[in-house]
């Protein structure tokens, strides 16, 4: 399943898709940014419901296909626009964290 396939999926829309062609191999859902650090793999989806700046340096570290932004979390104009530019895939989801990944885990 690509990012795009993702944004197709009800209830999912696109935040920031500057790769929008890149592969799903995996979910994590995790808060604690130095946890993520250490847990997420490259490839995967992560959910999360953190929209700060911080998100996207972790995004670039662990080479994640995208952000999911649980429970409609949006990204506000200059963090989106910093997504953008450094290529990270960002999808905000209406759902919880929970219900985003059971759903991840049927499409995948």
């Amino acid at each position: 399943m690509t990012v795009n396939d993702l944004c197709n999926i009800d209830g999912f829309s696109p935040v920031s898709l500057p790769d929008g062609d890149r592969e799903i191999n995996g979910v994590y859902i995790g808060d604690l940014l130095s946890w993520v650090m250490g847990k997420a793999r490259s490839d995967n989806a992560w959910i999360t419901i953190m929209s700060n700046i911080n998100t996207l340096a972790v995004a670039t570290l662990t080479d994640v296909s995208c952000i999911i932004l649980a429970e409609g979390v949006t990204l506000e104009d200059n963090i989106r626009t910093a997504a953008e530019s450094k290529g990270i895939n960002v999808i905000s989801s209406r759902y919880s964290a929970y219900d985003t990944a059971l759903i991840l885990n049927k499409a995948l």
